[in-house]
This record gives structure tokens, C-alpha cells and sequence, in this order.
């Protein structure tokens, strides 16, 4: 276990007497990690870091898994004497403030988009158990229900659904069936935008005979916000009273941000987390049910994925007919072999695989924000969380120059220029 743990975090942690922390002294019995993603000027941060200690405390003294859990706290400060002064609040270790690749090789790995945020990870594989501390903290302050570990979809949402005409239907009646799950609020412009177009996506589907249903899990801030805008849409929702039960199905899909739309399989697994952008890039559903691929073409509507982790991007001359294609066949095979290697290991992909041409405002957009050579084609990876960018410019990209690009940047070989 210390062994992993130690590539994870590395050898040494601080402490906030400015003591260092072996890693490997965090204890044999340990099984569970929280890392606490968060900054000492956010004041969100600053308020659940209080409800943290109190969850902590509280744990250490009563839990018969006390041994079981530590937390350590991984900042994105930039000021020393701040995260000097904010882990003096904190009963746990931090990541060294000057460890800076560290910090941002887990912020990649966990998929962290906002702050605060606690993953909990299995201590002897760095597995997510579960992605929503935060609302562990909350729903769980005595910790009965550790490790807080993912439950089957059947078991968190059971329990009556409702439809907009107030009449209710059981879970169960979702056996069998495509689910999407979607996370939403009225007051959020961007989350009535989508719901619009679902809700022709929704029709779509169900004209073609295919067995789907989508579950509303509201985020509205009042029950008269809810009905309303539960009102604009055909399909089931979880009822708004059940707080319970919305608060367990945001924790078990570690739901960051609205809107989001999980898509579930008939099984109940995760099919794509990108259901949003799926739905907006394909309008007449012909993809459905949006299995991830393993090459996309750059578009506005999924342009937000540049910002969830390291992505490859290839530009291309797209005057020429085919080009496109070519250059999505080029790449396809390396980004099939990524994607099966990691699903094999139930990981999520460390890289994203995108093509993207050069006549729209978009790509001239995305080279004056990330200050790339304007010439194609050219190879590119791009980190915006950690604000990176690897530039390869020649003047042929074959398989084999692309492969050996991958394999560079994730055995960390590659040097990174600022964006």
C-alpha cells in the first residue's frame, strides 16, 4: 500500500507545524485517502475546510475505522505564506506547497473542475470510491456509512418517480431501459438551454422504438422552482422533497457542475458522463446511445472537454476534402488502444483524442489562447488546468510520430510550454 501510495503522493507530506510527513507512516491499516482540492482565498474552501475538521475530529475520536482514513490536502494556492497560513487550520497533511506537477497530475487524474472538492481514493490502487466528499461530509457526519464506496444506480434512485401530471411511477419501471440521468436547475440559463433540446432528443428516441427514459435530479432552490420548470418536460423526475435520495445520487456520480447528463446502460452502468455534449452534437440522435469514441472532431458544443484534462489535438489543413477523415483515421487506432487499455483497469482515460480544421473562428480562438504556430498540420496536447501545452510542429504527422508523442507524454517525458 505505502508503496503505491508514495507514486501517488509522493515520499514527503507537511503538516501544519511545518513538520514533514513520511507517507509511508500514514499507517498499514489505512484503506481510504480523501484529497481535499481547494485554495485558502476561496471562501467556499475556507467554510466547508471547517465542516471538514469537525467531520475529521469527530471520526478520529468515535469511528471503529479510524485507522482506515486519512485525508490530505492537495492546494492550488499561489501564494506560500496563504497556504502556509490556511493549513495551519487543518488537522491533516498537505502535498509540499512547491510540488507543484504533483498537485496538477492529481487534479488531472481526479477530473477536478471545482473547488472545494474531496475524492475519496482506495489507499493500494488510487481508484475513485467516491468522487462527492463534500456531500459526505454533509449527509454523513458520524461516517456509519464508510468507505462511502458506489452503489448499483437501482439501489440509490429506488423508490417512487414522478411525472409532471403529479402521477408516480416506481423505480423498477426503469428496468431495462437506456437511463439518463439529469442534473439540473431552473434557475441555470445554460441548463433551460439544454433542456429544450432534450427534450426533442428525448421524442426522437422513443419514436424510434428504443427502450430510454431520463430521471430529473433537480437542483432548484425552491419546490415551486421545480414544479415549474418540472413542467416542461415528458419524462420522470425524482421527487423534490426527497432530498435524501437527490443528495445520494449526486454523490454516487460525483456531480460537479450543472447540467450534466449521465447515460446508463440497461445494467445501470456508465455509458458516458458526456451526455450533454453528446445531445447538442447530434440533434437527431443517430449516435445514440453516445458510446464514447475514441477520436472527436473540435466543435463548440464539446469544446468544454479541453477543460476536464490533457487532450491531444491535431489540426489540419481542412481546405482539402478528406483531410479530416484522414487525420481522424490517422490517430484512431492510437486512441482505441488508450481507451481499451484503461477501461481494461476500470480507469478513466489519462488523454482525449480531438481533430479540428482550420476555417471557424473556433480554432483561430483556441490558437490565440493557448499562442500555437499557425501552421497545419500540427500536433498538439494541451493541459489548460495546469495551463501547458506540448507542441510538436513537422512537417509529415505519421502514426508512429503520434504514438511516440502519447507514450512520451504519459511516461512524462515531454517539457511542457506555458500557455
Amino acid at each position: 500500500m505505502s508503496e503505491f501510495l508514495v507514486s501517488l503522493l509522493g515520499e514527503r507530506l507537511v503538516n501544519s507545524e511545518k513538520a514533514e510527513v513520511d507517507v509511508q507512516s500514514l499507517g498499514s491499516k489505512l484503506s481510504l485517502v480523501g484529497l481535499f482540492f481547494g485554495c485558502s482565498l476561496n471562501a467556499p474552501c475556507k467554510q466547508f475546510n471547517g465542516s471538514l475538521c469537525e467531520f475529521y475530529s469527530k471520526f478520529k475520536k468515535t469511528s471503529e475505522h479510524k485507522d482506515k482514513m486519512e485525508i490530505v490536502f492537495v492546494s492550488s494556492d499561489q501564494d506560500q505564506k496563504h497556504w502556509q497560513d490556511f493549513l495551519q487550520e487543518m488537522p491533516w497533511a498537505a502535498l509540499p506547497f512547491k510540488d507543484r506537477h504533483k498537485k496538477m497530475k492529481l487534479w488531472n487524474k481526479y477530473k477536478v473542475t471545482s473547488i472545494p472538492s474531496l475524492v475519496f481514493v482506495d489507499a493500494t490502487t488510487g481508484k475513485v470510491v467516491c468522487r462527492n466528499g463534500l456531500l459526505v461530509v454533509r449527509d454523513d457526519p458520524k461516517g456509519l456509512e464508510f468507505p462511502w464506496g458506489p452503489k448499483p444506480f437501482a439501489e440509490v434512485v429506488a423508490g417512487p418517480l414522478l411525472r409532471n401530471n403529479r402521477e408516480t411511477t416506481d423505480s423498477s419501471s426503469l428496468e431495462g431501459h437506456y437511463v439518463g440521468v439529469y442534473f439540473s436547475a431552473h434557475w441555470c440559463p445554460p441548463c433551460r438551454s439544454l433542456s429544450r433540446v432534450l427534450v426533442e432528443s428525448y421524442r426522437t428516441i422513443k419514436e424510434s422504438g428504443q427502450k430510454f427514459e431520463i430521471v430529473f435530479v433537480s437542483a432548484d432552490r425552491s419546490e415551486e422552482s421545480f414544479t415549474q420548470y418540472f413542467s416542461e418536460m415528458p419524462w420522470l423526475a425524482v421527487p423534490y422533497l426527497d432530498e435524501a435520495r437527490r443528495s445520494r445520487l449526486n454523490r454516487l456520480y460525483g456531480i460537479q457542475g450543472i447540467p450534466t447528463l449521465i447515460l446508463l446502460d440497461a445494467e445501470g452502468h456508465i455509458i458516458t458522463r458526456q451526455g450533454r455534449v453528446e445531445v447538442l452534437n447530434d440533434p437527431e440522435c443517430r449516435l445514440f446511445p453516445w458510446h464514447p469514441r475514441p477520436v472527436l472532431e473540435l466543435s463548440e458544443s464539446n469544446a468544454v472537454q479541453l477543460h476536464e484534462g490533457p487532450c491531444l489535438v491535431l489540426f489540419v489543413d481542412a481546405e482539402e476534402e478528406g483531410e479530416l477523415d484522414s487525420a481522424k483515421e490517422l490517430i484512431q487506432p492510437i486512441a482505441e488502444k488508450l481507451m481499451a487499455k484503461y477501461k481494461a483497469k476500470e480507469e478513466e482515460m489519462p488523454l482525449l483524442f480531438f481533430v479540428v480544421g482550420e476555417d471557424d473562428n473556433m480554432t483561430e480562438s483556441l490558437r490565440d489562447y493557448t499562442n500555437l504556430p499557425d501552421s497545419a498540420p500540427l500536433l498538439t496536447i494541451l493541459d489548460m488546468s495546469a495551463r501547458a501545452k506540448y507542441v510538436l510542429d513537422v512537417e509529415e504527422i505519421t502514426q508512429a510520430i503520434v504514438e511516440q508523442f502519447v507514450k512520451d507524454f504519459l511516461a512524462e517525458k515531454l517539457k511542457p510550454e506555458p500557455i
